[in-house]
């Protein structure tokens, strides 16, 4: 039940969602032209989606040292920060394509990931100011907030994308002002500054310790290959729809049917949790995911494409959803810049493997788009059988013990 403390949770949990709106508005605005901004700069086409890469990237180097500033300083120094560092990416990326530097674009995306770490702690921060009721419900709302992205940031790609003679630049300058101005948004924010823990405040597990708990190593693990799955066939797509013989902004629509489709069911999602139990949702997470895939070989139609990403999509923020808030009920509040740092940099190095992965197969894995599609699409089924599997082992422990 929600206790009348959860007024400064809804009132957290508003602004969030209005940062996740407007902030979160650049990230599929990045999905949608860094691999083709990519292809036009590199060399080698097998190095086209490294910008995207390069952001993942920067997100996991920054996830630990970004948890602590937020343990140490409170939600809304790593969250201005991170907005800060988002507008300096922006700038750097917008230089890269005015001089047509494919290592300075390169530097304006490991720049960007910066806020893209800060941004995958918005979820955490929708749990720290509330009720072990409205934790899941919380944090499914802070989610929801990326619908609004999901329109923003498509059609801002289509007004921005051929603004100027140089293809991508009135994008990146458009992410400049979505930078400074979300910014102000977390000024709204009232999360307590965690207090410093005395000598003999208890210091909680270790790294090593934490991960030793089985529901913990199952969260992340399943979180993980969520993410890292999501991220491996999204920054594919616009390569392979206009590969396909497709326009971009063919691409740009399947993009915000897509992320639509990662934000909408967030709606629902915490109470889902709350009625059937997390261990439920992440099975039907995961089961979405590889049913994403079996659309997404069976044809390269736009029909195909659309389905498999909206399938993509609610996969994911089942799968991604559901084990943040089983990873949310597992540590103590002492643990939670450690796990919680921790845990970003395990699923973004996951996806940064992914990312790296998904040009590779897209454009060197065969000699048409349809075959390095095919091939993106099948090597989702080991990460989806290590998923499932540590699932099953963790829902059958209490049984084995029980026997």
């Amino acid at each position: 039940m929600e206790t009348s403390d959860d007024s400064r949770a809804r009132r957290n949990v508003w602004v969030l969602v209005a940062a996740q709106a407007l902030l979160g508005a650049q990230l599929p605005m990045i999905f949608t032209i860094g691999g083709l901004a990519g292809q036009s700069l590199a060399s080698n086409v097998c190095f086209a989606t490294l910008p995207i890469s390069l952001i993942v990237l920067g997100s996991m180097l920054a996830a630990t040292p970004m948890s602590a500033l937020m343990q140490r300083f409170g939600r809304r120094a790593g969250f201005v920060t991170g907005a800060g560092f988002g507008a300096l990416g922006g700038v750097v990326g917008a230089w890269g394509l005015s001089i047509a530097s494919f290592p300075v674009f390169l530097a304006g995306s490991l720049l960007t990931g910066i806020y893209f770490s800060a941004h995958g702690f918005y979820r955490f921060a929708a749990a720290d100011t509330a009720s072990e009721a409205f934790r899941p419900k919380a944090i499914s709302y802070v989610m929801a907030g990326g619908l609004a992205s999901a329109i923003i940031g498509p059609q801002l790609v289509k007004l921005t994308a051929d603004a100027y003679v140089i293809p991508f630049l009135g994008t990146y300058l458009a992410i400049i002002v979505l930078n400074l101005a979300g910014s102000l948004l977390f000024f709204r924010l009232d999360i307590p500054t965690p207090p410093r823990p005395t000598r003999d405040a208890p210091r909680g597990r270790t790294r090593r310790e934490l991960l030793r708990n089985p529901r913990i190593a199952v969260a992340v693990i399943c979180a993980m290959v969520s993410y890292a799955l999501m991220n491996l066939v999204m920054t594919s797509t616009p390569l392979a729809v206009v590969g396909c013989g497709f326009s971009k902004s063919n691409a740009a629509d399947i993009v915000t049917g897509h992320v639509l489709a990662m934000y909408v069911p967030s709606f629902f999602t915490g109470h889902l949790i709350a009625r059937f139990g997390v261990e439920r949702i992440v099975a039907l997470g995961l089961a979405i995911l590889g049913a994403a895939g079996l659309v997404a070989l069976n044809g390269v139609e736009l029909g195909n494409f659309f389905v498999a990403l909206v399938l993509l999509g609610i996969g994911w923020n089942f799968g991604f959803i559901g084990a943040t808030t089983m990873l949310a009920a597992s540590h103590t509040a002492a643990e939670r810049g450690r796990m919680q740092g921790l845990n970003d940099l395990l699923i973004f190095g996951g996806v940064t493997l992914a990312s790296l992965a998904s040009g590779g197969l897209m454009n060197c894995s065969g000699g048409s788009a349809v075959e390095g599609w095919t091939a993106v699409n099948l090597a989702m089924v080991p990460a989806l059988t290590l998923a499932g599997g540590a699932l099953i082992w963790l829902v059958l422990r209490p049984r084995r013990a029980a026997a």
